[in-house]
């Protein structure tokens, strides 16, 4: 199973929000601090806000923040609100043509290993995999000084 770039950038947004604490951040910041791409932060920014894990402040002075403290921001939730789709192979897809659907075993082997992959990250939430804004300071190609 691997996950999209979408669901490794909303992850990456959490753990920078809640490096942040309370403090409003920007999407430019984000980007900047991971050195990927406005747009699609924006994007990823807009799916967190609307299942509940950021709260975006509009205007000069806006950015975004956690909703909620890291303990509470369980990371198999996260990943179900960002995958779009968990179709590991054609039969778990709508418009599944494959002509040994009704007789293979196949799908319920993945789906166990699906189920798996989810409760590990269940057993997880935010506060887990939190790093202190002092790692982003010096891991940042746009905040480092030349040498």
């Amino acid at each position: 199973m691997r996950l999209t770039t979408f669901s490794d950038y909303a992850l990456r947004v959490l753990m920078y929000a809640a490096s942040a604490g309370d403090r409003l951040i920007t999407i430019e910041e984000t980007s900047a601090a991971y050195s990927i791409s406005k747009t699609h932060l924006m994007k990823v920014v807009n799916v967190l806000t609307r299942n509940g894990y950021l709260i975006s402040v509009r205007g000069r002075s806006g950015g975004f923040r956690l909703s909620l403290p890291p303990e509470r921001i369980n990371l198999g939730a996260v990943i179900r609100a960002t995958e779009a789709d968990f179709a590991l192979v054609e039969c778990f897809a709508t418009g599944n043509q494959c002509v040994v659907t009704k007789n293979c075993k196949l799908p319920a082997i993945l789906n166990e290993a699906l189920t798996s992959f989810l409760n590990v990250f269940d057993h997880y939430t935010l506060a887990d995999i939190v790093l202190s804004p002092q790692v982003f300071a010096t891991a940042s190609p746009a905040r480092s000084s030349p040498p």
